[in-house]
């Protein structure tokens, strides 16, 4: 569990690492927002369109040699982007890294979730919780790079090293899970599945108010509540600090109530609470009011994912492969809200994000499922 763990946590130390480095990055390798734009969007395309075929090949005996052969290639793709001149040499470092992504650090996931089916929600909660550590540390470690004369450079070339034994290791953690060839056709009798669905939407929804609102967060205290850029921050700070506090006090919390009858309790104080978030005058009441919403968010992605997951018993590459499909579908709310509100203006878009409440409530099932053994 530490290694498969640590593959999230690296996972979340280079992401981390390179947003707070943009900057650095674009003043070095002279990037204009339309280059930095594309850098962003086309390797996770590129990956999100690789997703099925490396989580159904995870099912499969080459589960082992695919989480390997990924955290090789995370590990080449973190250096290049060290290593990178221009604007060609990072697109094509990136373009390496996020499909290396898939393989290393969701087939390591999947591997988790089937080592103790009966105990998912817990282990997802621990997978999310170290993931945040590497969120959170990320920025510290360019600081700390750039105040010992590393720089960003040093920080991801570093990091991707320490790849290396990490993907030796997790070959001999992934075990062989069906040891055949998977069937396209089990692929899209998954996609058909109602189960299967029902927790793919929750997924989507409930990341309205996760990466949604966080992207949205401090447009909407500059645009909206009429804040400076220097309170916008402070209130995503405020939300992610109390979300990764949360994360923390999932894991106490999982061991004395089921996953789901949180997510309903949690889902109906949000209901509250976020309107009054939004309706609130005061700049300062909203900054108070993210506390509750930062927390509440804890086990939004860990407890659907972990129902996707006892939806495909047995087939946790398959879990991966479907996810990914749900991640391109993901992947355009982000601009469809951008477009809505370039056209009605971002104090209405914000209330479609109450859909993550509303979708938990009516979207859960009432009786958990049986894992198997």
């Amino acid at each position: 569990m530490l290694v498969l763990l640590a593959i999230e946590l690296l996972d979340e130390l280079v992401g981390g690492s390179r947003a707070a480095a943009w900057p650095l990055i674009r003043h070095d390798l002279h990037l204009g927002y339309a280059e930095i734009g594309l850098v962003l969007a086309l390797p996770g395309l590129f990956g999100s369109a690789l997703d099925p075929l490396i989580g159904l090949a995870g099912d499969t005996r080459r589960r082992g040699m695919l989480m390997a052969a990924g955290g090789i290639a995370f590990a080449v793709s973190a250096v290049l982007s060290a290593a990178a001149v221009g604007f060609w040499a990072l697109l094509v470092a990136l373009l390496i890294g996020n499909p290396a992504t898939g393989a290393f650090v969701s087939l390591a996931q999947a591997t988790l979730m089937d080592s103790e089916p009966t105990q998912r929600e817990r282990n997802m909660a621990r997978w999310t919780v170290a993931g945040s550590i590497g969120y959170v540390v990320g920025p510290a470690l360019i600081a700390g790079g750039v105040a010992l004369g590393l720089g960003w450079r040093g920080v991801l070339a570093g990091l991707g090293l320490a790849a290396v034994p990490l993907a030796l290791a997790a070959r001999s953690l992934a075990g062989h899970p069906t040891g055949g060839h998977v069937p396209f056709g089990r692929f899209l009798g998954a996609l058909r599945d109602r189960e299967v669905l029902r927790w793919l939407a929750l997924l989507e929804a409930t990341d309205l108010l996760g990466d949604v609102f966080h992207g949205f967060l401090a447009l909407y205290f500059v645009d909206v509540a009429g804040t400076g850029p220097v309170e916008a921050a402070l209130a995503v700070a405020v939300w992610t600090g109390a979300a990764f506090a949360g994360d923390l006090a999932l894991l106490p919390l999982l061991r004395r109530m089921n996953g789901r009858a949180y997510l309903r309790a949690s889902a109906l104080a949000v209901l509250a609470v976020y309107p009054v978030f939004l309706l609130v005058p005061s700049t300062h009441a909203k900054l108070v009011l993210l506390v509750p919403l930062g927390l509440l968010n804890a086990g939004w992605y860990a407890i659907p994912k972990a129902g996707l997951y006892t939806a495909l018993p047995g087939r946790s590459g398959t879990a991966v492969a479907v996810a990914g499909i749900g991640g391109l579908a993901g992947a355009l709310v982000p601009a469809a809200l951008g477009f809505l509100a370039a056209g009605v203006g971002l104090a209405p878009t914000m209330w479609l994000l109450l859909i993550a409440p509303a979708g938990l409530l009516a979207g859960l099932p009432r009786r958990a499922a049986v894992s198997e053994p």
